[in-house]
């Protein structure tokens, strides 16, 4: 039993590690990034617009962030077992319904339980798993390997998904991804993942409370809101934007291919250097070479190696956040109360993630492309910034398992 009253088997991690790498996989496949391959096919047979359909998406994201703050708590309590089983059951239930559906509105009821679906089993919930599973001197590498499996996720199943599609028709092919993620997760989620991370006990609440009341979290939450939405405003306008700077779409597309494959390279430079320096200033050092790349787009962009390396260099930061995270509020506040802080913090976090690209589209047409990208410089400083102030704050709560963040991870 750990320092915070937890039951955690520290023998033979590897089996988790490999469950979680592939349920996530799976799921941010199936639950996320397969939406964009039905856009079409669904636009004809619900005639139904870009924009709705779009909507649709948007929706579902921000129903996953309105529930992050009640499955926090839940996971605190009781662990990510059943939670995540059950959630594996309803996304691929969901799926499975989606394949029906024949208006708008009745998607839209789809992409609600989407979002609920997703909160349960995603990375939030997973983190939370690995939060409780390991200590400090694994964690790091844990959350390093499920993230880099399933940063391939897109690379995966947009291909499958499109493949499924031509071949079945797109309500066929739900019904082989539904079929498909219950499978793959339940029994995962319910045989691999027992035995650990169920608490046995109850949080403090004054240990949430006095962190809500704290500088640093709202640094953090600030931080992390800034950045997530620069990469969401990135992940969306990308191609549009080097097609406008006159390349060509097959090129668009390839360049912004690498974000994929940069965002996993970003993930392992980063867990590599915090044997060095404090998580906090390596994660602002990225958010800062971000914002140097969107500065660097509009004006050698127009050339493909321009393009090219400024995209490279937005890229290597776009999976940092997803790790860094989960290690700052460990380090500062324990792992006592790590679920339901991480839910608090994804609330408006996840909402940037969703809201952040329809503003920057709306954006773009007034003021154009380039103040879109000194709006995202402009993000990821502010993060960088927030980032130096949290490493600078004295730790006030001091809960379980913590080291002072102005210190190197161990």
């Amino acid at each position: 039993m750990n320092g915070n009253g937890l039951y955690v088997i520290v023998k033979s991690p590897a089996p988790v590690i490999g469950a979680l790498a592939i349920t996530q996989t799976a799921g941010y496949g199936v639950l996320y990034y397969a939406f964009s391959v039905f856009i079409t096919p669904m636009a004809h047979d619900l005639h139904a617009g870009l924009a709705q359909l779009t909507g649709a998406a948007t929706l579902s994201v921000l129903v996953s962030a309105l529930v992050a703050p009640p499955i926090g708590r839940w996971l605190d309590r009781h662990g990510g077992r059943g939670l995540m089983t059950l959630g594996s059951v309803l996304g691929a239930a969901t799926v499975l319904v989606w394949s029906q559906v024949q208006s708008v509105a009745q998607l839209y009821l789809v992409c609600v339980a989407l979002g609920v679906s997703s909160g349960m089993v995603l990375y939030e919930a997973a983190f939370a798993v690995i939060v409780a599973w390991f200590d400090a001197a694994r964690r790091a590498r844990a959350l390093l390997s499920v993230t880099v499996v399933a940063g391939f996720a897109s690379s995966i199943f947009l291909p499958l998904t499109g493949f499924l599609v031509d071949r079945y028709g797109w309500r066929q092919a739900l019904v082989v991804l539904a079929a498909g993620y219950a499978v793959i997760a339940v029994p995962l989620h319910g045989l691999l993942l027992r035995g650990h991370g169920a608490a046995r006990r109850t949080v403090a609440p004054e240990i949430v409370g006095t962190a809500l009341r704290e500088r640093p979290f709202w640094l953090l939450a600030v931080a992390f809101l800034t950045q997530t939405g620069a990469v969401g405003v990135i992940a969306m306008l990308v191609v549009t934007y080097l097609i406008a700077l006159g390349h060509s779409p097959i090129f668009a597309a390839g360049v912004a291919g690498l974000l994929g494959v940069l965002s996993v390279t970003g993930r392992v430079v980063t867990t590599g250097l915090q044997g060095r320096w404090p998580v906090a200033l390596i994660t602002a050092g990225v958010f800062v070479l971000q914002g140097v790349a969107a500065l660097l787009l509009p004006l050698v962009g127009r050339s493909p190696l321009g393009a090219i390396a400024s995209v490279v260099l937005f890229g290597l930061g776009f999976g940092v956040g997803t790790i860094a995270r989960p290690a700052l509020l460990v380090e500062r506040y324990g792992t006592a109360a790590y679920a339901t802080l991480s839910g608090a913090a994804a609330l408006p976090i996840t909402a940037a993630r969703a809201l952040a690209p329809l503003a920057a589209a709306a954006f773009a047409q007034v003021a154009g492309y380039p103040a879109v990208m000194v709006a995202v410089a402009a993000a990821c400083g502010l993060g960088a910034l927030s980032l130096v102030f949290y490493w600078a704050s004295p730790i006030v709560i001091a809960v379980g398992e913590h080291h002072d963040p102005r210190e190197p991870t161990t």
